[in-house]
């Protein structure tokens, strides 16, 4: 009797670890570099500046002169106002919808959690022509955890997912203006999702339907391999341009599928549990970079990246049992983001940087949900390196995030079979205005071997 509610819950969760995931071009995660963030990223594929190069441009590490390791991190404060939330029910019967009236709860829009972002690179030049590289950085990831009583629960109130990636590279100059490199990446994707299904389990003695929440969760995990190229082309000394190419990645993730609550375990029903699988591919991008070296004391930059969005048309989710479970068209279209950027020695030991960067979101207004509720951003960022002695550097940067106001428009259906009766399917909505901003503050430290 649980197959009808195994099929729709866990096609509902699935879905939206899915959506989580294909949204992860809004929440694209840009810290692999303090030192870039001070500048807006604008130099990622040309400023050829410490070991973050080998996340930049592969290419790069040939240009570096010496061995040189980079660690840091940058953490990450989202605030989010949430305004003109509403929410309600209806019962679907053979007459019709029966309006089941709003559904209660707050929206204290605090649902993402302060995340501290790391990474770490290694660059080995062996020769005048040929470098190694390592790194281990997140080029992925989103976290929103609304309160218990958040009104939009029945769309989703958790949501987590992390990719996690590691990339050892080499590099090769064929002259002083030419260089080419090479990344092959393992990524680890894990991913927990959350959701309160409405579910209508009887009738109240005045006939009133009586409306249980039953709380859905999936996690679900995998590896895959992928890999980046990278071309580095200075026609002159201080021009320095960079290409860099970023494959995209196919994971099969399989997890584990829950459903529990009280009411059902009153009615003997227990825990509901279920696999489930499906198909993801992260989009493959591209970034150009230009890097003019306008004096001895000042450089500036511009950046351009891309994401294949296009290719993400549809949601398609399988069972063990069952096939498929649901195809929805999603529709994405392409993102751009540009940057523009510079850096001026101040002093033979300080360096000063600023920048600013337009990130356009892939996502459609329809397809918008309360589990990543992005859009366009801009994104303006200072910073400065610190160099004591030519071995050791300290790059330290701060970053202000702030999104165009959104809208938030949801609806989903439920339904389940007990004891070969079908509930009578309940159609959730919730609507919200959504305003996203995020500080950003990173350091990092580079020592030269």
């Amino acid at each position: 009797m649980n197959n009808k509610f195994n099929k729709l819950t866990l096609a509902a969760a699935i879905t939206a670890a899915f959506a989580s995931q294909a949204h992860a071009g809004g929440y694209q995660i840009n810290e692999q570099s303090v030192s870039g963030q001070g500048y807006g990223h604008a130099g990622r594929s040309s400023n050829v500046h410490d070991a973050t190069i080998v996340y930049g441009n592969p290419a790069g590490m040939s240009f570096l002169d010496r061995a040189q390791v980079t660690v840091g991190g940058t953490y990450l404060n989202v605030k989010t106002d949430i305004d003109n939330a509403s929410a309600s029910r209806s019962l679907q019967t053979p007459a019709g919808a029966l309006p089941l009236g709003s559904v209660a709860g707050s929206n204290d829009g605090d649902m993402v959690p302060g995340t501290l972002v790391p990474f770490a690179f290694y660059a080995q030049p062996v020769n005048d022509q040929l470098a190694f590289g390592f790194g281990v950085y997140a080029p992925f990831g989103s976290k929103t955890e609304y309160e218990d009583d958040f009104q939009g629960r029945n769309q989703g109130n958790y949501t987590e997912v992390k990719v996690m990636t590691a990339q050892p590279t080499v590099s090769y100059r064929f002259n002083e203006q030419w260089g080419v490199g090479v990344g092959v990446t393992y990524n680890r994707v894990e991913g927990e999702l959350r959701r309160q299904v409405p579910v209508a389990v009887g009738q109240a003695p005045n006939g009133a339907p009586i409306i249980t929440e039953v709380d859905s969760r999936v996690e679900g995990d995998d590896e895959a391999w992928g890999y980046n190229l990278g071309v580095i082309y200075q026609p002159v000394p201080e021009t320095t341009l960079g290409l860099t190419y970023r494959s995209k990645v196919d994971f099969n993730l399989e997890g584990n599928f829950s459903a529990s609550s009280p009411v059902l375990d009153q009615l003997g029903i227990g825990t509901v549990t279920d696999t489930a699988a499906l198909d993801l591919t992260t989009p493959e991008t591209v970034n150009f970079s230009l890097t003019q070296q306008m004096s001895d004391n000042l450089k500036l930059m511009f950046g351009a990246s891309w994401a294949r969005w296009s290719e993400f048309d549809q949601i398609l989710v399988t069972g063990t049992e069952r096939g498929e479970i649901t195809n929805e068209q999603q529709n994405y279209s392409n993102a751009w983001a540009f940057s523009t950027g510079g850096e001026y020695q101040l002093t033979p030991q300080l360096a000063l940087r600023a920048g600013v960067a337009l990130d356009f979101t892939p996502t459609q207004d329809e397809t918008r949900s309360v589990r990543i509720p992005s859009d366009d951003r801009r994104i303006f960022s200072i910073g400065a390196g610190w160099s004591p002695t030519p071995d050791l550097t300290v790059d330290v940067a701060y970053s202000y995030l702030t999104e165009r106001g959104t809208q938030v428009d949801q609806s989903k259906t439920d339904s389940f079979t007990v004891a070969g009766q079908r509930t009578p399917p309940i159609t959730s909505n919730y609507s919200a205005d959504y305003k996203n901003e995020a500080h950003g503050i990173g350091a990092q430290l580079t020592y030269r071997f």
